[in-house]
């Protein structure tokens, strides 16, 4: 099975909501889109910056599972993000998250977000704990 396969095969219920749609995935590299809706937005109807937070997270949780060991699982220990620019409610946000780090206990991962006119909205960097498989 690829890797998109196997990310859309996990059915992350929290993805499913937020209503994001994988459009490739490998070991390297995940990306996504989202569509803003209004239910995801803030005054005055733009995109609320939970929401790119929420997005690259699980992004950057999906291509730390893409990286486990068997049996193994992954937590994000820590996250931050640069807020450059708004999305409009009814507009797509694309993301494309990449690593910095790929280690056996932690591994670090960047994720670029861009509005629809392709300006950089967002940049988050979120480290994951990689949790042993149990014995």
């Amino acid at each position: 099975m690829d890797a998109l396969a196997r990310l859309n095969a996990a059915q992350l219920p929290f993805a499913k909501l937020l209503g994001i749609e994988l459009t490739y995935a490998d070991a390297d590299k995940v990306t996504a889109e989202l569509t803003v809706r209004d239910e995801l937005c803030t005054f005055p109807a733009v995109a609320h910056g939970g929401v790119y937070m929420a997005f690259a997270d699980t992004l950057g949780a999906m291509a730390t599972f893409l990286n486990l060991p068997e049996g193994a699982g992954t937590t994000t220990i820590e996250s931050k993000t640069n807020f450059l620019a708004a999305a409009e409610s009814g507009s797509k946000i694309s993301a494309e998250t990449t690593p910095v780090h790929k280690g056996r206990t932690t591994m670090v991962w960047q994720t670029r977000i861009t509005n629809e006119k392709g300006r950089l909205a967002a940049l988050v960097t979120q480290t994951q704990l990689v949790l042993p498989a149990k014995a």
